[in-house]
C-alpha cells in the first residue's frame, strides 16, 4: 500500500478474460520493476509464469526449476 518491498499475487489472474488477465499481468509486473518491488506470482498460466524473471513450479511437494 505504501511503497510495499514485496507483492504476492495468488492467481491474481483466475477469474478474468484471456485479454483482461494478460494486462492486468503486464501492469503487475511493469510497476514492480519500476519501483523495485519484488513480485511473488502464483498462477496455472505458464504464459505468465514465463514473463517473470525466474519460475518455479510445485510437483508432488517439491519446488523445482520452470
Amino acid at each position: 500500500m505504501n511503497s510495499p518491498k514485496l507483492l504476492l499475487a495468488d492467481e491474481p489472474t483466475g477469474n478474468l478474460d484471456e485479454s483482461t488477465g494478460d494486462a492486468v499481468i503486464e501492469l503487475l509486473i511493469s510497476l514492480c520493476r519500476e519501483t523495485g518491488t519484488a513480485l511473488v506470482l502464483v498462477t496455472h498460466n505458464a504464459a505468465h509464469a514465463a514473463k517473470c524473471g525466474r519460475g518455479l513450479f510445485l510437483h508432488e511437494g517439491v519446488l523445482k526449476p520452470f
